[in-house]
C-alpha cells in the first residue's frame, strides 16, 4: 500500500473516523459544524456529508454554524438545508462532533465548547494553517476543497453518491476552485466533478444560481466599493498591493446583507499591477473581515496567520480591528516581512514556506 503524502491523513486516521461514526449507537447524536459566515465549501461539505449520514441511517443529526443563522441567498436552494438549526438550538452534549472547513477553534465561535463536551470530534479540512484542534484529523492541505476530503470519507463509509449529496459537494468544489479556474484545479478535481455530474445534477443551473445571480442593489454596492479601490505598486515587496473596503453604511444604503460582498474579491484580484489583493468588510464598529488573495508571488497565509487568521498560500483571511487604514497598515507591514523572508529563502537557496 502506498504511503500518504506528508501532512495528509493516514490510513489510521481514516479508520478512526469511520469507527467513530459507525460505532455510535442507533440513538447516537451527531452535531455537524462549519465555520462562521459559511461559504460554499463549508456549507456544501457539511450538508453533503449530513445527507450521506442520513443514507447510513443516522437519525439524531443536526448541522449548524456560529453567528447569525442566515444562509446566503445563492445557497438557499442547496439540498439538506432542513438539517440546519441555529447555533442557540444546537445539541449541547452531542456524542460526536464533526467540523468542516474550520482551520482554528476561534472559527467555531460559541460552538467551540461542543468539542470538549462531545464523546469524540472529527475535523475535515484542507487549510494548511489548520491548528490541529479536535481529536481525529482528516486535514489534507493538498485538497482543492474540504469537499474532496468529505467524498473520500463517504467512500470509506460505503455511502454512494446521489443527486442531493452530489449537488452539495459540487457547489463546494466549484466555489473553492473559482469555477475550476484556480491553481488547485488538478486532474483529480475534474475527475471528482465528473463523478458528481454523473448523478444527473445540472451544472449550468447551479452555476447561474451560485455565481451569476445578484440583486441590482449588490451591483450598485459593488460600484461604490470598487470606486474607492487603492493601488500601491510598491506594496508586497514591489509586487503590488490593491485593496478596498466596504462599510456597514454601504450595505445599509443599498439594502444588502453582508454575504453579498463575498465575491467582491474576484473583481479586485484581477488588477494586473498587483500580486496581492485585499477586501475589508466591516462587521461592527472597528471590526473588519479581511479577504486576501495572491497571484503566486506572495504567501498571504503568512500574513493572515500573523494577524490572527489563516488560510492558504494564495487565499487567506483574518479579522482586523481598528480603522480601515490601521488594518491596511498592519497588512502592509506583514507583507513587508513576508517579502523579506521570501528574499532570504531565495538568497540561501532554501524554501522558507
Amino acid at each position: 500500500m502506498s504511503q500518504p503524502a506528508p501532512d495528509q491523513p493516514t490510513e489510521a486516521e481514516w479508520a478512526a473516523a469511520v469507527s467513530a461514526i459507525t460505532r455510535l449507537p442507533a440513538d447516537g447524536r451527531i452535531l455537524l459544524i462549519c465555520h462562521v459566515n459559511p461559504d460554499g465549501d463549508a456549507l456544501g461539505s457539511m450538508l453533503g456529508f449530513g445527507l450521506g449520514l442520513r443514507r447510513l441511517g443516522v437519525r439524531q443529526l443536526q448541522a449548524t454554524f456560529p453567528g447569525r443563522p442566515e444562509v446566503p441567498e445563492p445557497f438557499r436552494e442547496m439540498p439538506g438545508l432542513d438539517l440546519l438549526v441555529p447555533a442557540t438550538a444546537a445539541d449541547p452534549d452531542p456524542d460526536l462532533v464533526i467540523c468542516f472547513d474550520v482551520a482554528a477553534v476561534s472559527r467555531l465561535g460559541d460552538l467551540a465548547d461542543r468539542l470538549d463536551r462531545a464523546g469524540a470530534a472529527i475535523v475535515l479540512d484542507h487549510h494548511a494553517s489548520n491548528t490541529g484542534f479536535g481529536g481525529i484529523h482528516l486535514v489534507d492541505p493538498d485538497a482543492a476543497a474540504t469537499s474532496v476530503v468529505v467524498e473520500k470519507l463517504l467512500v470509506r463509509l460505503g455511502v454512494p453518491l446521489d443527486a442531493g449529496i452530489a449537488e452539495c459537494l459540487y457547489i463546494a468544489l466549484a466555489t473553492d476552485t473559482g469555477s475550476f479556474r484556480f491553481d488547485m484545479t488538478t486532474p483529480a478535481v475534474h475527475e471528482m466533478a465528473a463523478r458528481l455530474l454523473a448523478t444527473g445534477i445540472r451544472p449550468g443551473e447551479i452555476s447561474r444560481r451560485i455565481f451569476d445571480t445578484r440583486p441590482f442593489g449588490a451591483v450598485r454596492l459593488y460600484g461604490d466599493v470598487l470606486g474607492r479601490t487603492q493601488l500601491e505598486p510598491s506594496g508586497a515587496g514591489g509586487l503590488g498591493l490593491v485593496w478596498t473596503y466596504a462599510t456597514l453604511a454601504d450595505l445599509s444604503r443599498h439594502g444588502q446583507r453582508p454575504y453579498t460582498l463575498e465575491p467582491l474579491i474576484d473583481s479586485v484580484r484581477c488588477t494586473a499591477e498587483a500580486d496581492v489583493s485585499c477586501v475589508l468588510k466591516q462587521i461592527a464598529e472597528g471590526e473588519w473581515a479581511v479577504s486576501m488573495r495572491s497571484k503566486g508571488g506572495t504567501d498571504v497565509s503568512r500574513v493572515a496567520v500573523a494577524l490572527g487568521g489563516g488560510g492558504h498560500r494564495l487565499a487567506a483571511g483574518f479579522t482586523g480591528y481598528g480603522s480601515a487604514s490601521e488594518v491596511v497598515g498592519a497588512i502592509r507591514s506583514e507583507l513587508g516581512l513576508a517579502a523579506s523572508v521570501a528574499g532570504r529563502g531565495d538568497a540561501d537557496g532554501r524554501d522558507q514556506g
